[in-house]
């Protein structure tokens, strides 16, 4: 187990501060960073911090909070040498696969060109573990499911994917040029309190219980693999522990649902129907994702625990009690 501090790039995001909670829960120091881009209402994230801070005090474990940029790679060296950094759990990017159709340039310099800061800080500070976040994305539009780490991912649909798949290809290449230690964790729809607001289970809660119609892309057929945030963090910290010098690994339910049947399991845990606003199939959406998660079995000794339904009563009560 990582004692030293470790950095959580991201840490005022949803997966970011619950990963800096429990790395504080559990004796490790953290360095946090963030931009706090104002994808979605910054107030949202400053929330996040606050809670960490409040972790940390609890846990009587150092946090430090710097605002500022992964793409600034001077800023990534002096944080990593200056705090003793010797993990670093990279959560930070341009999320959003629609978002990334109006704005490819951006989502290539803080997706490809921020990852490569940070591998380079490591490089040179010649730390102990590097996690990357990837995601189910990089898969496409694949046919064969469920989806396994040896599938090739030369054939993203949006530019999100693009650049995940190309800051994978960098950190195999610090890994085989510099030996240093990265897993590529590729996660799967992930939920639960503090989940961005800009995602389907955040949206579909909010919209009913405020009597407004839900947005529905395509004919409700489309299949995602949603996973709840605490076994998301629980699967990076087991990455983070284990001897693994490089590797691919998904992280996701091995159930998916379709569309229809995400929105039904909200309405049962409202007990409130939902009204559809039907729009069109998006481009750059994928038909449908599932994860094998065989890898992650047998390397991390991890799989999902958090049923659906408990899942997402525990969002429910979360928004319930922020709002």
């Amino acid at each position: 187990m990582i004692t030293d501090p470790a950095l959580v790039t991201g840490a005022a995001g949803f997966i970011g501060s619950h990963t800096a909670e429990s790395l504080l829960r559990r004796g490790t120091p953290v360095v946090g960073i963030d931009n706090l881009d104002p994808y979605y209402d910054v107030a949202i994230k400053r929330r996040n911090v606050r809670e960490i801070e409040s972790t940390s005090q609890q846990a009587g474990v150092k946090f430090t909070m710097i605002e500022g940029d992964i793409c600034n790679y001077q800023l990534m060296q002096e944080v990593v040498t200056t705090h003793g950094i010797q993990a670093i759990v990279h959560l930070a990017a341009k999320a959003g696969v629609r978002r990334s159709l109006e704005d490819p340039l951006g989502y290539a310099r803080t997706n490809i060109e921020g990852t490569i800061n940070l591998l380079e800080a490591a490089r040179r500070a010649n730390i102990e573990r590097f996690g990357f976040a990837s995601s189910s994305s990089v898969y496409g539009d694949a046919t064969q499911v469920p989806f396994s780490e040896d599938q090739p991912v030369t054939m993203p649909i949006s530019p999100y994917a693009a650049s995940k798949v190309a800051a994978e290809t960098y950190c195999y290449a610090y890994h085989s040029l510099y030996e240093l230690p990265v897993v590529c964790l590729r996660l799967f729809t992930v939920y639960g309190p503090r989940q961005r607001p800009d995602l389907a289970i955040n949206r579909f809660v909010r919209f009913i219980l405020a009597d407004q119609p839900i947005p529905k892309y395509g004919d409700g057929t489309s299949i995602r693999d949603y996973t709840y945030i605490g076994d998301i963090v629980r699967g990076i910290l087991a990455a983070l522990d284990s001897d693994i010098n490089w590797d691919i690994i998904n992280l996701g339910s091995d159930n998916p649902i379709t569309l229809n049947e995400l929105i039904a399991a909200v309405e049962e845990v409202l007990g409130k129907p939902a009204t559809i606003d039907q729009l069109p199939q998006q481009p750059g959406d994928m038909r449908q994702t599932h994860a094998d998660i065989g890898k992650a079995r047998r390397l991390l000794n991890w799989q999902p625990k958090v049923s659906l339904h408990h899942g997402l009563q525990e969002f429910v009560n979360w928004w319930q009690s922020a709002s």
